[in-house]
């Protein structure tokens, strides 16, 4: 059976002292448009892939020969999300799968843990384990924060905890879903707040392969959607008057969304989904949107058919890469830039897990394009975007890297 681990494909690193990762050097690649080809995930690539011609780059993004991914941390262990807490402070929060949340405080990796709840966190499947992370906006006065992680059977659970400087209590804890989970894949596990104060979730299909119970077209069921809950309202939330379906539900049709955010500009939502046999996919909801989107899975994977055609009232990605010519197996959705580059400002960076590709993504003129900029020469496990707008990433290696200017 093709898939049955999708998002990370290689082995988890055991935890060891690792070297200072070198910078990553930044190449501009063949534009591209809708289409962009990727290897099967089977095959994973090799943390250094083939380099390919250097052309120059579309006029709507950067020189990207001019900047490179800098390395400002190293030694984690399976690094999988960065968050920063929007108190001021800087500070960066990063998820190890395993069960722990590490700071970086003033360019250092701080070595107690913010949180550590390992001993409840079931990461014994590869896309399991502790996978989301968001600040409450009003964290600066409560201290709250989420996490999405799986739990007891393997299950979904996302939770509140609260936080005094850097150390948060594990007995905090407040959970307030569990979401049952037929399979150990495709659990998704990203968490962010809108910019309606809203707290939205991904979660996957339920896993094994081609959604055998249909669930991401199933209104009946939390799994291939986007949740939107109020936690400043009720025990432990209320559901939004406004959501579509009078539940959780805010959109649907996901496969397995591996990290949605928001423009911190624009307010617009951004989700990279995994893909089934063919097609990875970047989805797009601008801000104000009233709800309800069909992202389409299983009847398509990407723009293509999988269980069907495309029909009216399907909102189809904006973006897509495929697995047949060799450029990755594994979407690593991630942030739109709004830091301290003007030139970069308003491009939606996103990767490939295997080959560690980074596209830039941008609506020019009415017309989406899309332009492969980096070769990471790592696996990229997630983007991040601290308070200030700037963009980092996680690599199984161990390092977390930030965009700069050489």
């Amino acid at each position: 059976m093709r898939r049955l681990i999708i998002l990370f494909a290689l082995p988890i690193l055991a935890c060891r002292g690792l070297a200072e990762p070198a910078s990553i050097t930044s190449t501009p690649l063949p534009s591209v448009t809708a289409a962009l080809a990727t290897q099967t995930e089977s095959q994973p690539a090799a943390d250094s892939p083939t380099p390919v011609p250097t052309v120059a780059p579309a006029s709507s993004f950067p020189n990207a020969i001019e900047y490179e991914w800098q390395p400002i941390a190293s030694g984690l262990t399976r690094p999988v999300d960065i968050q920063p807490a929007n108190d001021g402070t800087g500070r960066l929060f990063i998820i190890e799968k395993y069960g722990t949340i590490r700071i970086i405080e003033n360019g250092q990796l701080l070595g107690d843990p913010f949180l550590n709840i390992d001993s409840r966190v079931d990461d014994s499947g590869n896309e399991m384990g502790l996978l989301g992370l968001a600040f409450d906006p009003n964290y600066e006065q409560n201290g709250y924060f989420y996490v999405n992680y799986t739990g007891d059977g393997g299950h979904t659970r996302i939770s509140r905890f609260q936080a005094s400087g850097n150390y948060s209590d594990p007995n905090s804890e407040t959970v307030l879903l569990v979401i049952n989970q037929p399979f150990p894949n495709h659990n998704g596990g990203a968490l962010a707040f809108g910019p309606d104060g809203y707290l939205y979730a991904g979660l996957g299909d339920g896993g094994l392969a081609g959604d055998p119970y249909k669930n991401g077209q199933n209104m009946q069921s939390l799994l291939g959607k986007i949740l939107r809950i109020d936690v400043k309202n009720g025990d432990p939330y209320t559901i939004p008057s406004d959501n579509p379906f009078g539940n959780e539900v805010w959109s649907y049709g996901l496969r397995n969304p591996w990290r949605i955010s928001f423009d911190k500009a624009s307010g617009d939502l951004w989700i990279g989904d995994v893909g089934q046999g063919e097609w990875e996919e970047v989805d797009y909801i601008p801000a104000g949107s009233q709800g309800g989107a069909n992202f389409g899975w299983s009847i398509m994977e990407g723009n293509h058919g999988y269980d069907g055609g495309a029909q009216p009232g399907l909102l189809l990605p904006v973006a897509e890469y495929s697995h047949s010519s060799g450029d990755g197996c594994s979407i690593t959705g991630g942030y739109v830039y709004r830091g301290s580059m003007p030139e970069w400002n308003g491009i939606y960076l996103y990767g490939d897990y295997c080959t560690g590709y980074i596209w830039g993504l941008i609506l020019s003129n009415g017309t989406w394009q899309n332009q492969r900029l980096f070769e990471a020469g790592v696996t990229i496990t997630s983007f991040g975007q601290d308070e200030a707008g700037e963009l980092y990433l996680a690599s199984d290696n161990g390092g977390i890297y930030h965009l700069a200017k050489k």
